[in-house]
């Protein structure tokens, strides 16, 4: 078998399709919505359940031979949760988004820089040795914590409200594709950075559809938009386990 069929076989993450970005932007979405929800109802409990279930998830996908859809995607899911967490801890204590957002911002470049000095490349199709995927997981969790200041930077920061900001992060998302099909952008640059995108882009619209309309807000509830959201997750990557409709067969 060459090797570039061995790597596509035991990599760890999914084929990048319609359903990936689908999901990626369900659990940013979710992950604002549920974190709002449970530090309401109890903080210090629900960071460290979000903590100790992150944990776990974890060791379960660092143990997987290869991409799992529910292992990785529940990984995506406790990230999602627990970076909104520790970003909001972080503006809690005292500091303030402009400088949280620049410290996460140059947290995540240190890290790719890191990543690519030591493996040659940043293309996730690349992941299935345990340092790539180690790197892989430290981008993604410094990716959510970047996304969720510079979501709540636009809309409270700058005024722009959720609403905006939330078309303001969509555009970003889709310049990326758009360079990539039209003017040669580095297909791994772009991924990053529609992925980077996703964060703040289903968080913004997550608080827009869950905030009273004192904040602008259609005032749908935190609960209740992260049970729709996770209803939805569940169903898709149920959908995706038994189809596989997320795993690539061509050898890369």
């Amino acid at each position: 078998m060459e090797k570039s069929s061995r790597a596509a076989m035991f990599t760890k993450v999914p084929a990048i399709t319609g359903f990936f970005w689908i999901i990626k932007l369900l659990t940013t979405a979710m992950g604002e919505a549920l974190s709002d929800f449970s530090v309401h109802v109890n903080e210090r409990d629900a960071v460290i359940i979000a903590a100790f279930v992150l944990a776990g998830s974890l060791v379960l996908q660092f143990r997987a031979k290869r991409y799992v859809a529910w292992v990785y995607w529940l990984v995506v899911a406790m990230i999602s949760v627990f970076g909104t967490m520790a970003a909001d801890i972080v503006h809690h204590a005292g500091v303030s988004l402009t400088v949280s957002t620049s410290a996460f911002a140059a947290i995540l470049a240190v890290l790719f820089f890191a990543w690519h000095k030591a493996e040659g490349t940043l293309s996730i199709h690349s992941i299935f040795t345990v340092r790539r995927e180690a790197f892989y997981w430290a981008t993604v969790f410094a990716s959510f914590a970047l996304g969720t200041a510079a979501g709540d930077l636009t809309a409270n920061t700058f005024h722009l409200g959720n609403l905006i900001s939330g078309y303001f992060f969509a555009v970003l998302f889709v310049l990326p594709v758009i360079g990539y099909r039209f003017f040669r952008l580095n297909d791994i640059m772009a991924f990053w950075i529609s992925y980077i995108m996703t964060r703040p882009l289903g968080a913004s619209f997550a608080d827009w559809v869950s905030k009273p309309g004192s904040h602008g807000g259609l005032n749908a509830g935190t609960g209740a938009v992260s049970a729709v959201l996770v209803v939805l997750i569940v169903m898709l990557v149920a959908y995706l386990s038994v189809s596989h409709k997320d795993i690539d067969q061509k050898p890369r």
